[in-house]
């Protein structure tokens, strides 16, 4: 540890797991059982002034970040982010800022929350899986109602606040069979930032869950969207897969986690002031302490914490540094590395990068010739955006 201070984002979870929807694939709902509180609650006041504290305190600056997650962090009230803004100015030294990012399903959103978005420059994460089809068929709420039309409707409210949300799809079974269905009705809701998430749940018993993503399935779904993408969203509609892609290409490092060499600096603070090295590894075994009683600035560097981070490059396969995509995936996500083999949506990926480097590599050198999407896209439909 060299002492000096590194970026990190905290991922806060203001209510733990607690949510107002039963996802049929949420792999967070049982995360409860390892709280501290008998059962839990809101994180208090004082706990929220301790987490704003220390992340300034071990920040290097001049933007700290703080991503609002849950469970569904909304349920903590609007008079707690309030609160959360305050304290964020109460701490900040001159001339840093705050930046926070709210992840949310979208059930509770109104004008005023959004009004309060915008007035504090919150980006905000919405999940919606495409298609009103799609998205029904895992994501309901606690009733067993559908909510795509309330989450459509959260969409617009933020919009019509000026703020455009970023919007989370998974790809499931569902999604990942109907690509043009899932990547028409995220196109049609008119933003302009989309995150596609696999989803992998491996089963106790051996196998993975009816909603799970095929490696086969999430590569043919990615090679699909891809290819809609270049054809008619290329200005329009980015894609952090895509863009990520392209920045590694421009020789530039991946800010996407999982897509690192090594775990990313984004620590999970729960309820219960307890801190974890991951969102994916809330259990006991990778709990690096307790906000209040530890430091953040010293559990950021702890041991265990360097070592999580390590243990993805180190536990790689033998043939994964040899492999010509290594430099794009980084080895995947380590929660979907199983009986220490690759990456279990590897071959899916494989097939994506072969499709997708070439023409992006194309479409860069174009964008550097002074070409604009619209331009780029012609020669795309023509057909020798390789020549």
């Amino acid at each position: 540890m060299s002492g000096e201070k590194r970026p990190f984002v905290v991922m806060a979870k203001p209510v733990g797991s607690r949510c107002n929807m039963r996802c049929s694939y949420c792999y967070y709902l049982d995360k409860g059982k390892y709280s501290s509180h008998r059962k839990q609650s809101r994180m208090s006041h004082a706990l929220l002034e301790e987490l704003i504290g220390q992340a300034i305190a071990a920040s290097p600056g001049p933007i700290v970040s703080f991503v609002w997650h849950g469970g569904e962090p909304t349920l903590a009230g609007l008079e707690f982010y309030r609160r959360a803004v305050e304290l964020q100015k109460k701490h900040l030294p001159k001339g840093w800022q705050a930046w926070n990012n709210l992840q949310t399903n979208g059930l509770l959103l109104n004008k005023e929350w959004c009004r309060f978005l915008r007035e504090n420059r919150f980006d905000v994460g919405l999940s919606i899986d495409g298609s009103e089809a799609a998205h029904d068929l895992n994501r309901r709420d606690l009733g067993g109602r559908p909510t795509y039309e309330k989450v459509r409707r959260a969409v617009r409210l933020l919009q019509n606040a000026g703020i455009q949300p970023d919007l989370l799809c998974t790809v499931n079974a569902a999604t990942a069979a109907d690509p043009e269905g899932t990547y028409g009705a995220l196109e049609e809701l008119g933003c302009v930032w989309v995150q596609f998430i696999p989803i992998v749940v491996r089963l106790p018993e051996g196998g993975f869950s009816p909603e799970s993503v095929t490696p086969e399935g999430y590569g043919e779904f990615l090679c699909r969207v891809f290819d809609l993408w270049v054809h008619r969203g290329l200005g329009k509609l980015d894609i952090q897969l895509f863009a990520e892609t392209a920045r590694i290409l421009a020789g530039g490092q991946a800010s996407l986690c999982w897509m690192a060499r090594e775990c990313g600096r984004a620590p999970v603070v729960e309820e219960d002031g307890g801190v974890y090295a991951c969102d994916h590894f809330v259990d006991p075994e990778h709990r690096l302490g307790t906000l209040g009683a530890d430091e953040l600035c010293g559990l950021l560097d702890c041991a265990a914490m360097e070592g999580f981070g390590r243990a993805k490059r180190e536990k790689l396969p033998e043939d994964c540094p040899e492999c010509p995509w290594y430099r794009f995936c980084g080895g995947g996500c380590p929660k979907d590395r199983f009986g220490g083999g690759p990456y279990y949506l590897c071959g899916g990926l494989k097939k994506l990068f072969a499709q997708c480097v070439p023409v992006l590599e194309r479409v860069m050198e174009l964008s550097r010739r002074g070409l604009g999407p619209e331009a780029i896209m012609r020669r795309i439909a023509k057909g020798n955006i390789i020549e």
